[in-house]
């Protein structure tokens, strides 16, 4: 089992995540000793959503989007379900967030219509890398070379289809962190 007691998780959701993209996510790294931190637009406790279609769970966040800091983490978490990423690429901050891990070389991983915020922030020029059907011309059309499978690690960037994808997602993103944590001076 990784031992992950010095990373620091950051993820970005808002009304509409689709439920298993952020709560599997976020428990498989907390089992495996990481922090993680939630940030959405408002404290208020967020919707949940299970396939876009019916209310799920509701989770509140631990911080605005205006109180992170992007130095205090090793690692972005962006789960999709398809409003939660439309709301969020229209919150300045949260493109910010997501430009300031790329341009710092952290580990960003985004899952199913999550990507959208990497096209937002202007990050996948050049880049390959997987996203939900539905968003694959937009990916393309923002620079990226598209595959259609389970994960893509593509350097720092970690991208995944769907909830069908997260054992592989979850893994990859344990991986790269692990490494990097090795990486770093004691």
């Amino acid at each position: 089992m990784a031992d992950l007691s010095n990373a620091r998780v950051l993820m970005l959701a808002a009304d509409g995540f689709e439920t298993v993209e952020l709560f599997e996510p976020r428990r498989a790294l907390e089992a495996a000793g990481a922090t993680v931190t939630l940030a959405s637009i408002r404290l208020d406790p967020i919707q949940g959503m299970e396939q876009d279609l019916n209310k799920a769970e509701t989770v509140t966040p631990d911080l605005t989007l205006d109180q992170v800091d992007t130095d205090d983490y090793d690692a972005l978490v962006l789960p999709g379900g398809t409003s939660n990423p439309d709301k969020l690429r229209l919150e300045e901050r949260a493109v910010e967030i997501v430009a300031e891990f790329m341009e710092d070389d952290k580990i960003v991983a985004a899952i199913c219509h999550g990507p959208w915020l990497l096209v937002e922030a202007d990050v996948v020029d050049g880049r390959t890398l997987t996203g939900y059907p539905s968003i694959r011309t937009d990916l393309e059309n923002a620079g990226a070379e598209v595959v259609d499978r389970e994960v893509v690690v593509d350097g720092n960037l970690i991208t995944s289809r769907n909830p069908d994808d997260l054992p592989a997602f979850n893994r990859a993103i344990i991986d790269a962190l692990v490494e990097e944590l090795a990486d770093e001076p004691a």
